[in-house]
C-alpha cells in the first residue's frame, strides 16, 4: 500500500487534485479498483496537507445477479470507518441490455453511472467525485482512441462537468493495476463480483491482450507508452 500512497500523493500534487475543504465523492463499483482508491484517500487523508472529506457511492446498475451478501460485507467495510456510504439503484443494466440492446455497451453505461454518481455527489454537497482509473487504463485508452477513433487521447487527470458543477479526478493515475491487484488480496477487501455480461468481452480487454503480448517481444513496451503519454513535451507530432 506504500508503493500505491506515493504514487498517488504524486498525481495529487501533479495535477491539483485536491484543495482544503474538498468533499470527495468516491465511486464505488465494489470492483479492486475503487476500493484500493477509497482505502487509499481514506488513508492519504489521515497524513495529507489538505484537510478533506470523503463519501462512497455506489451505482446499483440493476443486476439482479448482485449478491446481496457481497453488499452487506461492502456496507460493513463503510461503517467500520465511519464513511457516509450511498446506494443509488438504477435501471441502467435494463436501458444498456434489454431496451437499447447495444452491442458496444461500455461507453453508454459509463455516461449513465457517472451521471448518476455525480447527481448523488451534487445532492450531498460533494465537489469532486474521484474514479478509480489507474495507468493501465489510461494505456488502454489511449490506444482505443488511436485505432478506433483517430484521436490520440486519454483519460484527463482531472475534469469539470458543468451540469453539476462538479470536478472528476482520477488519483490512481500514476498506479499499475498489478500492484492493484496485489494490495486488494493482501487487505482482503470486499471486492463484489460483476455480474455485468460484457466484462471480459470488450475491445478494451482485447487491447490489454495485446499489450501482454507486446511484452513478450519487447519487455519495457508498456513502461515506454506510458512514458510516451505522461510527458508531453517529447511530442513531435505534424501540425497543419
Amino acid at each position: 500500500m506504500k508503493k500505491i500512497l506515493s504514487a498517488m500523493r504524486r498525481a495529487i500534487q501533479d495535477f491539483d487534485m485536491i484543495q482544503d475543504g474538498d468533499k470527495i465523492a468516491v465511486g464505488i463499483s465494489g470492483g479492486k479498483d475503487s476500493l484500493i482508491l477509497f482505502e487509499s484517500l481514506y488513508l492519504y487523508s489521515k497524513f495529507s496537507p489538505e484537510k478533506f472529506s470523503l463519501i462512497a457511492v455506489n451505482v446499483n446498475m440493476g443486476f439482479k445477479e448482485t449478491s446481496e451478501e457481497e453488499m452487506d460485507r461492502l456496507r460493513a467495510f463503510f461503517r467500520d470507518r465511519e464513511v457516509p456510504f450511498f446506494e443509488e439503484k438504477t435501471d441502467i443494466a435494463e436501458i444498456v441490455f434489454d431496451i437499447r440492446k447495444e452491442t458496444n455497451p461500455c461507453s453508454l453505461c459509463s455516461k449513465l453511472r457517472r451521471g448518476a454518481l455525480c447527481s448523488v455527489a451534487a445532492r450531498e454537497g460533494a465537489n469532486k467525485v474521484a474514479l478509480g482509473h489507474h495507468a493501465d487504463d489510461v494505456l488502454e485508452t489511449f490506444l482505443l482512441s488511436l485505432m478506433h477513433e483517430g484521436r490520440l487521447s486519454t483519460l484527463a487527470p482531472t475534469s469539470f462537468l458543468t451540469r453539476t458543477q462538479t470536478t472528476v479526478i482520477r488519483p490512481l493515475l500514476y498506479v499499475d493495476e498489478k500492484d492493484i491487484r496485489g494490495a486488494a488480496r493482501r487487505y482482503d477487501l470486499p471486492v463484489v463480483f460483476n455480474p455485468c455480461p460484457a466484462d471480459k468481452h470488450t475491445r478494451r480487454e482485447f487491447l490489454k491482450q495485446l499489450v501482454e503480448n507486446l511484452r513478450a517481444e519487447i519487455p519495457d513496451v508498456r513502461k515506454s507508452m506510458i512514458s510516451a503519454i505522461t510527458h508531453p513535451e517529447r511530442y513531435n507530432l505534424w501540425k497543419k
